[in-house]
């Protein structure tokens, strides 16, 4: 067999059907359709659609809902800290913050900063300023000799309007 031997099988690929192109394509008129009525038109979308009964996604019953106070944040496990401080990928003598770990690979998305957990062993000295840590974590910190600073991440939507507020406060007490 030579490469330019390869070809598909018999019958493996098809040519799409031409639809509504005259009587002697077998496809022409209707184009397949049927006659009339709701399915036959163009922009049709009744997918779900049960003629009027409850469709079954509405009839089921719904569990949970989604908590939009929330807080988002990127979980970063001591193990995988180690593992970049042994690769020289952090410095253990800096503080370790969101933009440091951020740099280094781990801490994907968080809007609301980094919370780190206590999977895997730490033996460096390190010191955080972070937006969450777990109870365990922070004592496995303390017990290599570093410390946690836990600060308060206030989101880019809360700091614009904050900074709007403060703008307007100014503009009343400029006019005052």
């Amino acid at each position: 067999m030579k490469l330019n031997d390869i070809r598909d099988n018999e019958g493996a690929r098809h040519r799409r059907m031409r639809v509504g192109r005259g009587i002697g394509s077998g496809k022409g008129k209707t184009a397949g359709r049927g006659q009339k009525g709701q399915k036959s038109r163009e922009g049709v979308s009744i997918n779900g659609f049960e003629g009027g009964q409850m469709p079954l996604h509405m009839r089921i019953p719904k569990r949970g809902f989604n908590n939009i106070f929330a807080k988002d944040f990127a979980e970063v496990n001591l193990g995988q800290i180690q593992k970049l401080v042994d690769a020289k990928k952090l410095d253990a003598a800096a503080l370790i913050d969101h933009a440091a770990l951020k740099a280094a690979g781990v801490a994907r998305g968080g809007k609301d900063g980094v919370r780190v957990l206590a999977k895997g062993e730490l033996t460096a000295k390190l010191s955080f300023k972070i937006a969450g840590v777990s109870a365990s974590a922070k004592a496995a910190i303390e017990k290599a000799g570093g410390s946690v600073e836990v600060i308060e991440v206030v989101p880019a939507a809360e700091k614009a309007a904050a900074k709007k507020n403060s703008v307007r406060d100014a503009k009343r007490a400029a006019r005052a």
